[in-house]
């Protein structure tokens, strides 16, 4: 086996800047894939962090409806997450939720007592790390620039020559769709990057979130809200917003790569999309320019917290995969072309999920 990442390190992107919760599966669909991987790549990951010593803690967490209206999609949330098997859900009154999160405030939510943080950059360390004993390779800084089938084979030719194989898996995250058209496969779903900045909360302040706080999600949008989390690092921060990225890998303010931009212009479906949700779109510009507004949102639920208690955090870029037609591909899109097996798409949960699903790619291709 021979593993083949662009950057000098392993886990440069996606991996390595996401809030790091491992998701218990309480907001997938009964029965469907999302739910079965999140469910049992929880279980899987805490097994393997504890086999590892890697890092694995236990924060709870606590959707929370702060008004009658987000009852129903709370209740929906409640049915899905004891559908699917999430271990000690419970729905909790307003007093339920000052029990387990004291500054919090709401008229109802669910705890999930066994939501959990860790570092998925340190689960993919510790991957590679086992690819390498077990005879394998991981070669760093080879960036491949076109797939194809010649004769029996595939070559990928990267920048420092060409290398065969009879099997090939392309996963690449936020590039995922160009290898796939490099590889002559459709440019359909088209990767769009949106950047999703974080605030931290200052020290003198974080004993007012004890583990993770998010809100009732529209259920219309692949997005959670303005969520609190408390890291294994013990630091919580406040965020995300979601804001098309100027470049993809755009982690910090002012990066952009023009060619980036131009690409997802030139996308019929980026148009549709913000043609679409443009109201949506005005919320997180405002969040990503005044912080005010992203404390004003957390404080729903956390009427303590003040935007003084906000500084600058990090920032990652999540590969949103949008059709042609506009729509926002919240699933797993994977698919073979000439005998390639594409990962097109890999949303959330697919940290938590990546155990169960390497063995679902690796049984699709035969491994």
């Amino acid at each position: 086996m021979v593993v083949l990442e662009r950057e000098r390190d392993v886990a440069r992107h996606q991996t390595s800047h996401n809030s790091g919760v491992v998701h218990a599966g309480i907001y997938y669909a009964p029965g469907s894939l999302k739910a079965w991987l999140a469910v049992e790549g929880a279980r899987e990951t805490r097994a393997y962090c504890t086999a590892n010593g890697l890092p694995f803690a236990e924060r709870g967490k606590l959707i929370v409806a702060t008004e009658p209206a987000e009852l129903p999609a709370l209740d929906e949330l409640e049915r899905r997450g004891h559908a699917n098997g999430v271990d000690g859900l419970v729905r909790l009154d307003a007093a339920g939720i000052a029990a387990v999160e004291p500054a919090a405030r709401g008229i109802a939510a669910l705890h999930s007592p066994r939501t959990a943080v860790t570092d998925f950059a340190a689960v993919a360390r510790a991957i590679a790390g086992e690819v390498v004993a077990a005879g394998g390779e991981v070669r760093t800084g080879v960036d491949v620039r076109a797939v194809a089938r010649r004769g029996g084979e595939v070559a990928l030719d990267h920048d420092g020559g060409t290398i065969t194989a009879r099997r090939v898996v392309a996963c690449a995250g936020l590039w995922a769709d160009r290898l796939a058209v490099a590889s002559g496969a459709s440019r359909d779903p088209a990767i769009i990057p949106f950047r999703g900045a974080y605030r931290t909360v200052v020290p003198d302040a974080a004993p007012l979130v004890r583990g993770l706080i998010y809100p009732v999600p529209d259920a219309d949008l692949p997005f959670l809200g303005v969520h609190l989390t408390r890291g294994v690092d013990d630091a919580v921060h406040v965020g995300p917003t979601a804001l098309l990225a100027p470049a993809r890998d755009a982690y910090r303010l002012g990066h952009v790569v023009p060619a980036d931009i131009a690409a997802a212009m030139r996308w019929p479906g980026t148009w549709r999309v913000c043609r679409r949700w443009w109201r949506t779109g005005l919320g997180e510009l405002r969040r990503a320019v005044r912080p005010a507004t992203l404390a004003h949102d957390a404080a729903r639920y956390v009427p303590a917290l003040r935007p003084d208690d906000l500084i600058a955090g990090f920032a990652g870029v999540r590969a949103q995969a949008v059709g042609r037609d506009g729509a926002l591909v919240d699933d797993f899109v994977v698919h073979e072309h000439l005998g390639i097996l594409h990962v097109r798409n890999a949303p959330s949960p697919a940290a938590t999920a990546a155990f169960p699903l390497a063995r679902l790619i690796a049984d699709r291709l035969g491994a």
